[in-house]
């Protein structure tokens, strides 16, 4: 057997963290322990959990300290709340891959990485200090030379746990037991009625946000209501020096007329909306996370819990959206991207 590590990087909740984001945290690590399980039964050598408040160490140079002070053969590299629905055939995939030799690499997306297996991981001791996992298939396709693969049409490897919404998507019961009591009503509410969009013939969807080619053709054959589609921002957090800054069309329009308008926007272009709101903060605030309203602000804005939001512009396009006439949803990119057949399903059974 081909030595292959797995590596899997958790972030702890703040020292401050309020009860949504403790609770995200919480939900992230079982899935941590899930993948440990997973990927040592699906073959891999072992598997290590790093966890830890972020510190300022940057991706590329946390992922080389562990090579070369593992020095495996092959690699496994996955955030904790990456691919919740992978099954084990998916995972063995992977570590067929980082054992595999030669320069090879499988992602589950190409521009927006997840889970990265790598072969001869050894090379990886002339990776640059990428900040985010993101980046990891185009420097080792453009100059490391490797062979990339990816595995972008399972949507399911797309989807993962960035916030709450993810969490309700996803529909597993042991991670929203510890919710707090009473957060995820309004949600779920909401995803039931833009749902009910969607099955309408008669109706218009709005969706708005980091939407894939996929995403919108299943929209077109899994849907009745007609699609209205503001695609924007894809890839923006992977956005090399130099590149202009972060703009939105819907952000353009909350800054002529301000972050309370969003309901009213949106009604007169729809019955029903997804919106991605990380577009709009990237928009709003800069591409960098560190300059946005803080994680448990961006989970309440999720909930639609606006009274819990302490940043006025968040505070103010999340009750926007909560008292709109029309039902919204607001989340991550899961939301638009693979959630979307999640968030849109007729039947969405618990397990």
């Amino acid at each position: 057997m081909v030595d292959v590590a797995v590596l899997i990087l958790h972030p702890a909740p703040a020292e401050r963290a309020g009860a949504i984001e403790t609770w995200v945290a919480a939900a992230r690590a079982r899935i941590a322990e899930r993948h440990r399980a997973g990927f040592l039964a699906a073959g891999a050598s072992d598997v290590t959990v790093i966890a830890g408040r972020p510190d300022g160490t940057a991706f590329g140079a946390r992922l080389r300290a562990f090579v070369d002070a593992r020095r495996p053969a092959g690699l496994v590299v996955l955030g904790s709340g990456a691919m919740p629905l992978a099954t084990r055939a998916d995972r063995r995939a992977f570590i067929d891959a980082a054992g595999a030799g030669g320069c090879r690499a499988l992602a589950n997306n190409r521009f927006s990485a997840d889970v990265v297996a790598v072969s001869t991981a050894v090379n990886l001791a002339a990776l640059p200090d990428l900040t985010s996992d993101n980046a990891l298939p185009r420097w080792l396709s453009e100059v490391a030379g490797y062979e990339v693969t990816a595995l972008g049409r399972r949507w399911r490897l797309g989807f993962d746990i960035d916030g709450p919404l993810d969490l309700v998507l996803a529909r597993r019961r042991a991670w929203l037991d510890d919710a707090p009591d009473g957060a995820l009503d309004l949600a779920i509410e909401r995803l039931a009625a833009v749902g009910a969009v969607a099955r309408d013939r008669h109706a218009e969807l709005v969706v708005s946000g980091r939407l894939s080619a996929a995403g919108l053709a299943w929209l077109e054959r899994s849907t009745a209501s007609r699609t209205r589609a503001l695609v924007e921002e894809r890839g923006f957090r992977t956005r090399r020096a130099g590149q202009r800054p972060v703009r939105s069309s819907l952000g353009l329009l909350l800054d002529r007329d301000g972050p309370s308008a969003l309901g009213a926007i949106l009604h007169e272009l729809g019955e029903g909306a997804l919106v991605d709101t990380r577009v709009l903060l990237g928009h709003r605030f800069g591409a960098d996370e560190r300059g946005w309203p803080v994680p448990e602000d961006r989970y309440a804005s999720d909930l639609l819990l606006a009274d819990r939001i302490a940043d006025p512009w968040l505070r103010s396009l999340t009750t926007a959206a909560r008292d709109a006439e029309i039902p919204i949803v607001l989340g991550g990119h899961s939301l638009v991207g693979p959630g979307l057949r999640l968030a849109l399903a007729r039947e969405r059974s618990w397990t």
